[in-house]
């Protein structure tokens, strides 16, 4: 079943500063309609706790949230699906206890990857990256780079894998119309919005530029 994926994903993530509720609804106003909440600090009631307070600023202003590798609390909580992180997780697994009506997100770093998740049959986009270096999630993956993102996308559409790829890690607002020249679907962004001085004004500047 295919599912709407927005061209735009914003993620939450921990600050200091600012909660994931206020991140949701700063975003939402500004909006945003694709949320992903990515806390992997909280104890599982207070996860439910501000996923319950998310969901109800979600369903106010007609966002999607998804939940970062959370799927086991699907059956809890007003969540319109999940990203899985895990680049070797069984994905058809996931889908068989989350139900077809969930939206299935996967990562990816490279077109094997990318082949991997497509054949599973049971995911909906894939998020690929590190585009640059990156702070909000540390890893060791090759930088993608606009020319990355090229290879990967023609190699997609020689291999006929029609899968909605999202570039991510450490995109910045100037980045935008290179990456998206790639020729993938859209991008996600955390950092970029929240270290900026005002998170709703660039939420805004980024849609702007991408629709």
């Amino acid at each position: 079943m295919k599912k709407y994926i927005s061209k735009f994903h914003y993620l939450t993530q921990d600050l200091p500063h600012r909660t994931h509720i206020e991140q949701a609804e700063i975003a939402c106003k500004a909006g945003a309609n694709w949320i992903q909440y990515r806390c992997f600090s909280k104890a599982e009631e207070e996860l439910i706790r501000e996923i319950h307070q998310i969901a109800s600023i979600c369903d106010d202003w007609g966002a999607t949230l998804i939940l970062t590798d959370h799927y086991h609390l699907l059956d809890q909580v007003d969540a319109q699906g999940v990203h899985i992180e895990d680049m070797d997780a069984d994905f058809s697994a996931i889908r068989e206890i989350i139900s077809d009506e969930k939206t299935l997100g996967a990562s990816a770093n490279t077109i094997e990857d990318i082949q991997r998740i497509y054949a599973s049959g049971a995911v909906d986009y894939a998020g690929c990256g590190p585009f640059s270096v990156t702070k909000t999630k540390p890893n060791d993956y090759p930088l993608l780079g606009t020319e990355g993102y090229k290879e990967i996308a023609d190699k997609m559409t020689e291999l006929g894998i029609d899968l909605p790829l999202l570039a991510v890690g450490g995109i910045n607002f100037e980045d935008t119309e290179a990456v998206l020249n790639t020729g993938i679907y859209g991008i996600a962004v955390s950092a970029a919005v929240n270290s900026s001085d005002s998170p709703g004004i660039m939420i805004r500047e980024f849609y702007k530029k991408i629709y």
